[in-house]
């Protein structure tokens, strides 16, 4: 993994050498709620942009609600998502952690993690044993994304693409990956900053001066909040139409997780079917704003293993804080830090799901400078977290990640698995 490409803000990622393995039953039901929850948040993002009345249902920065209400040219409402769950494996039900729009990552490290153990002599033996096959998460991607371009308003013959994030807070390397394979498909396809890009009124162009057509968006909306002057020529572009943002800034609606206090509002389950209905109160986890006038604080204070903390809208597991994490003056200092919107940005709380254990390898570090006798073979039990990725509804594949403690991240010593559906 040291020689691979698999890197995030400059780190080699973390990996196990055991892998997440998935049977048909258990793959057919990630399917099934993967793209049954897809369908609902394409319908909460076209009710919202089309809906005037529904719109408060959100608590939105005027700055947001017009990003997402800004023209798309194109029909797909989500054209990616990843749809992170925490599975029981005993019985396959399964809750939501948070769902990703266009800053889904991931693909590339479960490529190259996936890659460094097939060749090894315990995958060779488990192959000749069973039909396996690994996620294809690049070549599926970018010729969805061609399609989407093709059949939008935008389409021009010999268009330029560019993949586009504030490049200090991106997977520039996966980017980058993604950008030798658009040219595979005879696309053109750059890594821009999106403060790079320049709009003269009628077309988009890269620091180059060359055009750009079409935009894999990877960046955040927060963080275009958060640089909104330095922003303002793919916006103008994305106004005038002038380039096709794929996906869209409406997406953002799926990544603020005021969605799940929003899937249970009365006037969302008015545009579900029964069906729908009873899929989000089995799969959502009670949510609202961490404020006193949605919650008793009491309760919140009283009960801090049943609840977990987070950010309204950020990303990363930043400001994530498990109640079972915490002591209780620990709990009771983050409720005053955060309810009420003392810190300046809204926080909900949120039904505290318990990840799955599987017992994994975690990895030695320095393993090349160790004896036989000093590597771990006892391994531990890890806490599980799947991210189900969606290509325009399709679901296409698992970012398996485990950790040992309650909030699964690299930050907490969170490692990454290979995904392998195990046929037949």
């Amino acid at each position: 993994m040291k020689n691979s490409p698999a890197i995030v803000h400059e780190k080699v990622v973390a990996s196990s050498f055991i892998p997440r393995l998935y049977n048909d039953e258990s793959w057919e039901a990630l399917r099934s709620i993967a793209e049954t929850t897809h369908r609902i948040l394409c319908k909460v993002i076209e009710h919202y942009r089309e809906t005037p009345e529904y719109r408060d249902v959100f608590t939105f920065d005027e700055r947001l609600r017009e990003l997402v209400l800004l023209p798309r040219g194109y029909a797909d409402p989500l054209p990616f998502a990843r749809i992170d769950v925490f599975l029981n494996e005993d019985d396959l039900s399964c809750g939501f952690c948070e769902f990703n729009g266009d800053g889904s990552a991931g693909m590339n490290e479960n490529r190259e993690i996936t890659n460094s153990i097939d060749q090894t002599e315990t995958f060779k033996l488990f192959s000749q044993k069973h039909p396996l096959e690994a996620c294809e998460l690049f070549d599926s991607w970018v010729r969805e994304f061609i399609r989407i371009f093709e059949h939008s308003k935008h389409f021009v013959p010999g268009a330029r693409f560019a993949i586009c994030d504030y490049l200090e807070c991106g997977v520039v390397d996966e980017f980058k990956v993604f950008s030798s394979f658009f040219s595979r498909y005879g696309y053109e396809c750059i890594v821009c900053d999106v403060r790079d890009l320049k709009f003269d009124g009628g077309a988009l162009y890269d620091d180059n001066g060359l055009p750009i057509h079409a935009i894999w968006r990877r960046s955040v909306t927060n963080d275009v909040l958060d640089h909104w002057d330095e922003s303002q020529d793919l916006i103008e572009a994305v106004r005038h139409e002038a380039v096709a943002l794929i996906g869209s800034f409406a997406g953002h609606l799926v990544h603020d997780k005021q969605i799940f206090e929003v899937l249970r509002h009365p006037k969302t389950k008015a545009i579900l079917t029964p069906e729908e209905n009873e899929f989000v109160e089995r799969h959502v986890p009670r949510t609202l704003f961490l404020d006193e006038k949605e919650i008793d604080l009491d309760e919140v204070r009283t009960n801090k293993n049943a609840w977990i903390i987070k950010p309204t809208d950020n990303y990363g597991a930043k400001d994530v804080y498990a109640g079972v994490s915490s002591t209780q003056e620990e709990w009771e200092d983050l409720i005053a830090r955060f309810a009420n919107g003392a810190s300046g940005a809204p926080f909900i709380v949120q039904t505290y799901l318990t990840p799955y254990k599987t017992h994994t390898l975690p990895p030695d570090e320095d393993i090349e400078n160790l004896t036989d006798d000093e590597v771990d073979r006892t391994g531990a039990l890890y806490n599980n977290l799947s991210g189900l990725y969606l290509y325009n509804g399709h679901f296409q594949g698992i970012f398996s990640r485990l950790g040992p403690f309650p909030t699964i991240s690299k930050d907490l010593k969170g490692i990454t698995a290979a995904t392998i559906r195990v046929r037949g």
